[in-house]
């Protein structure tokens, strides 16, 4: 399997059926994807007794500011300020991140190692092409990860077939009209310690050097605020993430989600 490096912060109490097994497995193309638009999402259900897994599908090697080696240490420490029972990063590539037999299959050996309930994505609109394309990955790979005469091994030992039950697609640069919004008052601020992790991709008080790029003007992280803030309004509470789904939402029980 081409990982290129994992972290683990395994929480006690937690686990279930074996040591890797998460409730929510998120998916982004770049580092950061998933701290800028579902993190606050992510340590809700951490508060919620659930486990968390992130799996960045690039080094993001190609960005305009700081290192594939600054990034690394950046994911680094947003996984241990989110509480992530893991974190993997793959070497897909930055800017070639193609749909192959080869990604696909890498992103599929993710899946079935962590056997997750719920997977994040990116969403298929968007700006970026790589989300774009990672969206289309992740979304086959969720489907083909299921199949029993498609064989995958890890480590040497072959791999058990695992669907996950829900794909939601998180809201990025787009400004996207969402299925679903989840209440996230309480763990929004604590979400932005995730993000300011990646300090490197953000503007910094007397930065008069470093080219511009969408995320590090000093309104950025304004304007995330102000979205959370919108969302949050949509349905009555300080702040909201919201998402679109992947299929159409079906209801074993109708009292237990109204």
């Amino acid at each position: 399997m081409r990982i290129l490096y994992q972290n683990r912060n395994i929480l006690r109490g937690q686990l279930k059926q074996s040591p890797e097994t998460v409730y929510a497995l998120a998916f982004g193309a770049h580092p950061d994807d998933v701290e800028l638009s579902c993190g606050a999402t992510l340590l809700k259900i951490r508060s919620e007794g659930q486990t968390v897994a992130v799996c960045d599908l690039t080094r993001g090697e190609m960005g305009t500011l700081g290192t594939p080696e600054t990034r690394k240490k950046e994911a680094e420490t947003a996984a241990q300020l989110m509480g992530y029972q893991s974190r993997t990063t793959l070497d897909l590539g930055d800017s070639k991140l193609f749909y192959t037999e080869e990604n696909l299959a890498e992103i599929i050996k993710v899946i079935r190692q962590f056997r997750p309930h719920v997977v994040f994505a990116n969403s298929p609109d968007e700006r970026h092409p790589d989300h774009i394309k990672a969206s289309r990955l992740v979304t086959e790979a969720c489907y083909y990860a299921g199949l029993q005469q498609l064989a995958t091994t890890l480590n040497g030992n072959a791999q058990e077939p695992h669907r996950p039950k829900h794909l939601l697609y998180y809201i990025q640069f787009k400004h996207l009209e969402p299925d679903f919004i989840v209440d996230v008052s309480e763990t929004f601020e604590a979400s932005r310690k995730g993000v300011l992790a990646f300090s490197s991709q953000f503007y910094k008080s007397g930065m008069t050097e470093s080219p511009e790029t969408m995320i590090n003007r000093p309104e950025f992280l304004t304007g995330l605020e102000a979205r959370a803030r919108s969302f949050g309004e949509q349905i009555g509470v300080h702040y909201g993430e919201g998402f679109k789904l992947s299929r159409i939402l079906g209801l074993t029980s109708f009292t237990k989600t109204f």
